[in-house]
């Protein structure tokens, strides 16, 4: 779909045209549907390796790309964080116990737009704790859509998910954060998922960007394993992570990257 460059704003962030929701919303679903795909999967002994040799197949006969293999020498179609990972898990051969907990990251190519999703799944039984992050995880990032809207700041979207989060006596991670896409990965703004009221650019109609908080059970502080990838907890505690892609309207956010079967939270066959 061909798309005319629209205007960039003092911050450096693309305002896109009316026309520009249609690509990212077939994007969007792809990245979304083989995450719906991909949870009867997800069980104990299966392998994170396997899941990403299947999300690598079902994007290529979607007849979409990966927007992760090749990316800065990254060699897989997801990545697969598991427990204490906070983000940029690399896929490998190592199982997956009962009661794990995992985020699974997707970013595909459709026609030169980007969709990118992520969101929680469990391998066997949930336990109470990871259960209740896992849920205020979601939660908070569904509060900091509800902040996206015009005339709102990119501090408004960060201070709801953080007060939410730390109401629940848990942390946000401050390492890693949201971005805007469109026809590119990784464009302006950092979208921080925290911050004081009223700060941060002007949200305006036509903003593309990601909204993915990481949640940590214990403090927020993250290191990078030796692959220059995986990010842990520095102290070990489990983090949980949703991720929608959202467009800016003229009344609030439009999800790209809705479960088109209703399976974004891993407890929708409960």
């Amino acid at each position: 779909m061909q798309t005319s460059n629209g205007r960039i704003t003092k911050d450096g962030i693309r305002i896109h045209e009316p026309a520009d929701f249609a690509g990212m919303h077939v994007a969007g679903r792809l990245a979304a549907q083989i995450l719906d795909d991909i949870a009867e999967h997800v069980f104990p002994g299966q392998t994170t390796g396997e899941l990403d040799r299947l999300i690598e197949q079902w994007v290529g006969d979607a007849g979409a790309t990966s927007a992760t293999i090749g990316y800065k020498g990254y060699k897989h179609a997801s990545c697969i964080s598991v427990n204490h990972v906070v983000c940029h898990g690399i896929p490998g051969d190592k199982k997956l116990k009962d009661g794990d907990i995992l985020n699974i990251d997707v970013t595909v190519i459709v026609d030169g737009w980007f969709g990118d999703t992520s969101r929680m799944y469990v391998a066997g039984n949930l336990a109470r704790k990871p259960e209740r992050l896992i849920q205020v995880t979601h939660d908070a990032l569904m509060k900091g859509i509800e902040a996206a809207k015009p005339g709102n700041t990119f501090g408004d979207i960060g201070h709801a998910i953080q007060t939410y989060v730390e109401s629940n006596r848990m942390s946000v991670v401050r390492d890693f954060c949201g971005h805007g896409l469109g026809r590119v990965f990784h464009a302006p703004p950092n979208v921080v998922h925290y911050g004081r009221p009223g700060t941060g650019p002007m949200l305006e109609e036509g903003m593309f960007f990601t909204i993915e908080p990481m949640v940590n059970l214990g403090r927020p502080d993250t290191k990078v394993l030796a692959d220059d990838w995986t990010a842990v907890t520095r102290d070990k505690s489990l983090s949980a992570q949703f991720e929608h892609s959202i467009g800016i309207t003229a009344d609030g956010a439009d999800i790209f990257t809705l479960s088109p079967g209703g399976r974004f939270h891993p407890t929708y066959n409960v």
